[in-house]
């Protein structure tokens, strides 16, 4: 009996995975699907998204598309908080890592990037 539960246990938690952190930052809530953290460099700063949301049907691409529009958006306003311009962000350089909980149907993303003054 102990053996049939580690089984069914080890197949239920193959259902879930998230996505690998690429920094340690704490992060600030931005609204119900977002979390970011600024991370300040002397050429510019560094930003973290994490986004996430239910989704019935997984569409990986959509989350994705939303957490890169969230960084660049977050990143935007900060400098302009700070007012200072930054360089834009190259899509290709924003690193992305996805993960996806299959039990409640959360769907997750991590995103970092380098933002850099004009």
């Amino acid at each position: 009996m102990k053996g049939l539960i580690a089984i069914v246990l080890g197949i239920l938690s193959t259902g879930c995975a998230a996505p690998v952190s690429h920094t340690n930052i704490p992060l600030s809530t931005y609204d119900k699907d977002t979390e970011y953290g600024i991370e300040k460099r002397e050429d510019g700063f560094g930003i973290t998204v994490f986004y996430s949301r239910f989704q019935f049907l997984p569409e990986s691409d959509a989350v994705a598309t939303a957490c890169k529009s969230q960084l660049t958006a977050i990143a935007w306003e900060h400098s302009d908080k700070v007012g200072k311009e930054i360089k834009p962000i190259n899509e290709q350089r924003i690193r992305i890592s996805m993960g996806r909980n299959e039990f409640s149907g959360i769907t997750s993303c991590q995103a970092n990037a380098i933002a850099k003054w004009k």
